[in-house]
């Protein structure tokens, strides 16, 4: 079932990407860590907070974006409706970077730009529940960081994540994983751009 916040004030745009980022995660079955994080993050947004208008830019690496979501759409998983729904979206994302690190690739800070959906500094602001996207150009390291808030992932083009000291591993387009508080974790890039989705529980901080 769809949640509708238009009426008080959400960006319409910014709805159906939450709704189609709902369905696809709800198509995963991705397991009860997973669903538990995500039902959630969806409930809390059942309530809209406020908006920011701020006009949206970009960044360099935004050349990668329709690359990574023509491999969303040709996933043989359904995740062209949130494809679509991010695409519709985009003119209005506000892009940036963070800081790197010893872990993070050499070419880190011109690879790589973050979007706040809903959170701080995002479309909605909001500090409880964070929805963002990370894209990393082809052969960018993401560095390791970690934070006390959980967090689930969908991917929605190739790449690669770690967990801790585990090996790297690589969920593919229409993957999920889920990381618990405070792990430390990373991904990277192989020679197609990575696009992921997160979302974090900042209530459980």
């Amino acid at each position: 079932m769809n949640f509708d916040n238009t009426a008080h004030g959400r960006l319409p745009s910014l709805q159906r990407c939450l709704d189609a980022l709902r369905q696809a995660i709800s198509a995963r079955a991705p397991g009860p860590a997973i669903e538990a994080c995500s039902a959630g993050v969806f409930q809390a947004l059942a309530q809209a907070a406020p908006r920011d208008d701020a006009p949206g830019h970009r960044l360099a690496p935004c050349r990668y974006w329709n690359e990574a979501l023509d491999h969303a759409r040709a996933a043989p998983c359904g995740l062209a409706p949130l494809a679509d729904a991010l695409q519709a979206l985009e003119p209005a994302l506000r892009w940036y970077t963070r800081p790197g690190g010893s872990s993070a690739s050499a070419n880190f800070a011109q690879g790589h730009a973050n979007a706040m959906l809903v959170g701080p500094s995002g479309l909605e602001q909001r500090g409880d529940v964070w929805i963002g996207i990370s894209l990393l150009a082809p052969m960018v390291r993401y560095p390791d960081h970690k934070h006390p808030p959980q967090e689930c992932y969908l991917l929605l083009s190739p790449g690669h994540f770690r967990q801790g000291d585990a090996p790297w591993f690589e969920p593919g387009a229409g993957g999920m994983l889920f990381n618990p508080p405070g792990i430390r974790h990373a991904m990277r890039a192989g020679p197609q751009p990575l696009l992921a989705v997160w979302c974090l529980d900042a209530r459980m901080d």
